[in-house]
This record gives structure tokens, C-alpha cells and sequence, in this order.
């Protein structure tokens, strides 16, 4: 079966969307830093807590989740940050 879309792994960090998690004091300076990225090829990555097995059995009808995806969680001001870094549809 194919995917109408798949993730390019070869696909490199072009810039960070909003503000890093030390800027939004969201991170000890150690290793949790939930972050949001564009690709060069234009896909976003986000860098987040994986809350996969917590919410996969109360997910809204209609959401689903491949075996090879994850549910992770980032700071809301995380978000809010990066709109400025996000063209519109």
C-alpha cells in the first residue's frame, strides 16, 4: 500500500520555527528541549515528549495513528511562538 505522503529521512534541519526552549524557558539546559524545525524540503519536524501510549486509546474518532508514528507533546507558547514562522494555506 502506498502512502499519500511520506517522510523523507534524507531531508536535513533548514531553520527552527519560532524561538528555542531556553528563550521560552522551557527547558533546564540539559537534555529536554521540545523544539519545532522546517526541513529543506519543506516538512516540519517537532521534537517533543512522546505521549504515544497515553493518548492512543482515548484519540477522537476519525484520528489515527500507523505503527510507525508518534504522538508527541510540545509546550502550547512552543506553538504560539512560531505562528510568525508559518505562512498561511
Amino acid at each position: 500500500m502506498t502512502r499519500a505522503w511520506e517522510a523523507d529521512p534524507s531531508a536535513l534541519f533548514k531553520r527552527r520555527l519560532g524561538k528555542s526552549a531556553k528563550e521560552l524557558g522551557k527547558t533546564d539546559g540539559r537534555d529536554d528541549c521540545p523544539d519545532i524545525w522546517q526541513l529543506d524540503n519543506g516538512d516540519i519536524a517537532v521534537i517533543g515528549r512522546d505521549l504515544t501510549a497515553v493518548y492512543r486509546p482515548r484519540l477522537p474518532d476519525g484520528v489515527t495513528l500507523a505503527p510507525d508514528e508518534r504522538l508527541v507533546i510540545i509546550p502550547g507558547s512552543m506553538l504560539s511562538a512560531a505562528k510568525a514562522d508559518i505562512p498561511d494555506a
